[in-house]
């Protein structure tokens, strides 16, 4: 039976739906994102270090060349073993730019590794703590689009970015410096290029952020578009609708096609207006330095070494433009993690939470005045009251909507009433740490979630403290030890995704284990046999009787057949207890409870 949750849909309230971003902050998202670097400073200065060798190394090079020339060639001095110890020289600084090289290249990659996957890590078990509203709002393919891509566009940011800041930014000081020892007349024709490519950098700044800003979101679009179609394939199959879905991705993929060209375009035109500017400035240069040369006011081995820093100037200049789409995507993915890391859970603990043990739980539930909405304006749970008593089995049914699994979320706290309170033994939930709490309450829904991983792993939901032992009476005490021991490998039988290869109530029957291994002293069934055949039924049935005995028991059912034995009977319409009493009273009282029996038995349809 379909829950009472509002369908939010995307409602384009995805994380990375807006493209402004006020400057304080994307500085705030910076800063918290450059607080994962801190604990790495020694390795940063180390990695500086290196970088300033390997850079020294190079640009010492051509240099080398130029008193090899001005000083030895064209004065005709023919010094060979001077120009021998320039040769070895030269080669010793090779291998330095290249062990340096080397070993900064290798320990950047360590931090920056690092760094990600500690922000993987707790961006991770911050979602995982996030609430059920937030769940409700955010597409899953949204989600993993953030974990995956944008923690690796954040690598990218360390291992690249930050790189190319560092030893670009070093080599084009270095390179100014040399050039104006060279010849101070001709570095100072070389320095009008600056303003140009400032010009030029700011001119594109404010349109490429859009662009991977626009970029990003269509991707996380097709990813959430692809995870929520590939969940649903059962049912895009039995209604064949491949060809209608085919279209939608489709659409989907070509906004993102569009986005893409559009990046390219505009980072191929970007950088190609630096390419036309260096040739530009190395024709100029040769045509100044050659007249000086020809006029004898500069000697050949300063042009040749000025030509090569000029040539080099670019270099750097091109690397940081070439990175600048990085650059970009790392400042919307900055942007998008610090806002995803900003929203706090809706449901939290309390500043003083009570101190109740698992053990010293009886199981009293008291919903009192419960005022619930999923959406402000449209209540689904209007000054409802509901009082049961410790192990006593409740059953509630009545329509879709009628806000039956709203009462099962509130007690698990997946969400927090407006208004009146929900209690455990006379203490407010809100005042029970949520750890706490759901070890008090054990819930079972319609379709039991498995793991990949071993069906020991699924049972203790791989704590480790849970022994092997544990888990085997468990198996046996709700009856799945039969079905387990035919499977090839027993107990240790890895599980695909969700279980697949075991029926549904083979699942369920896992899923009893694992409230008879963490022995809660509350338990809620969520149509548990809904989708069960009645041989299987008969099982699980058989099961529930064992897990409930000595608990408190939440039955939500479909199937009347399956809460026909409890000790009480809830029946609600609209957010509100209509009946309640026996299967036996509700029937001889004739109401509504009456009408839902006699339509599940084919008698009359409801009114």
């Amino acid at each position: 039976m379909p829950k009472e949750k509002p369908n939010t849909g995307n409602r384009d309230a995805e994380i990375s739906s807006s493209y402004n971003v006020s400057k304080e902050d994307r500085r705030a998202a910076f800063r918290a994102m450059l607080a994962y670097a801190k604990p790495h400073r020694g390795r940063f200065a180390l990695i500086f270090l290196f970088t300033l060798f390997a850079i020294a190394a190079d640009l010492l090079q051509p240099y080398l060349v130029k008193i090899a020339i001005d000083d030895n060639l064209l004065v005709g001095k023919n010094d060979y073993g001077m120009l021998i110890l320039i040769c070895v020289i030269y080669f010793v600084f090779v291998v330095i730019g290249l062990v340096f090289t080397y070993l900064q290249n290798n320990l950047l990659q360590y931090v920056g590794q690092t760094i990600v996957a500690r922000i993987r890590k707790e961006l991770f078990g911050h979602i995982s703590k996030l609430s059920m509203s937030f769940f409700d709002r955010f597409p899953n393919g949204s989600l993993v689009t953030h974990v995956s891509s944008d923690t690796e566009t954040l690598n990218q940011f360390f291992t690249q970015v930050l790189l190319s800041l560092m030893r670009d930014g070093m080599t084009l000081i270095f390179i100014i410096a040399l050039m104006f020892h060279l010849d101070p007349v001709l570095a100072g024709y070389s320095m009008i290029l600056l303003p140009i490519i400032a010009g030029i950098a700011v001119g594109f700044r404010s349109y490429m952020r859009k662009v991977y800003q626009i970029t990003r979101t269509q991707l996380s679009r097709l990813i959430a578009f692809t995870a929520e179609n590939l969940a649903g394939m059962n049912l895009i199959q039995a209604f064949h609708q491949q060809k209608q879905q085919q279209g939608s991705f489709d659409e989907q993929n070509r906004r993102y096609f569009r986005s893409n060209v559009r990046e390219v375009t505009t980072n191929v035109l970007f950088n190609r207006s630096f390419d036309i500017l260096g040739n530009l400035s190395v024709a100029f240069i040769v045509w100044i330095g050659g007249m000086a040369v020809f006029e004898r006011t500069m000697e050949f081995g300063v042009l040749y070494a000025f030509i090569t820093y000029i040539r080099q100037f670019f270099q750097p200049i091109n690397s940081i433009t070439q990175q600048w789409n990085t650059l970009q995507s790392t400042t919307v993915s900055m942007d998008r993690l610090w806002r995803l890391f900003s929203i706090q859970p809706a449901v939290q603990d309390a500043e003083r939470p009570s101190t109740m043990k698992q053990s010293s739980v009886q199981g009293r539930i008291d919903y009192d005045d419960v005022h619930f909405s999923y959406q402000e304006g449209v209540p689904i749970l209007s000054g409802l009251n509901l009082h049961i008593a410790p192990g006593e089995m409740i059953g509630i049914v009545g329509a879709t909507g009628a806000g039956k699994s709203s009462l099962m979320s509130l007690l698990c706290r997946f969400y927090d009433v407006q208004r009146g309170s929900v209690r455990i033994d006379g203490t407010d939930i809100r005042d029970i740490p949520q750890a706490s709490l759901h070890r008090i309450v054990g819930l079972v829904q319609q379709e039991p979630f498995l793991y990949s991983g071993s069906i020991i792993d699924n049972v203790r939901l791989f704590d480790e403290s849970v022994s092997r032992e544990e888990v085997i009476r468990a198996c046996q005490f709700v009856g799945a030890e039969g079905l387990i021991t035919r499977l090839k490998d027993g107990y240790d039988t890895m599980l695909s995704e969700r279980g697949s290869g075991l029926s549904a109530g083979e699942r369920q029957l896992i899923s009893f284990a694992r409230i008879v291994v963490f022995r809660p002293k509350i338990l809620i069934l969520d149509e548990a046999t809904a989708n069960l055949d009645s041989y299987t039924e008969q099982l699980v049935q058989t099961a529930l009787q064992i897990v409930s005995k000595g608990r408190t028991t939440l039955v939500i059912a479909h199937r009347l057949s399956t809460i026909m034995q409890a000790d009480r009977i809830i029946v609600m319409r609209s957010g509100e207890i209509v009946e309640e009493g026996s299967h036996r009273q509700l029937i001889q009282l004739g109401g509504y409870y009456e009408q839902l029996y006699s339509h599940s038995q084919g008698t009359h349809a409801v009114g």
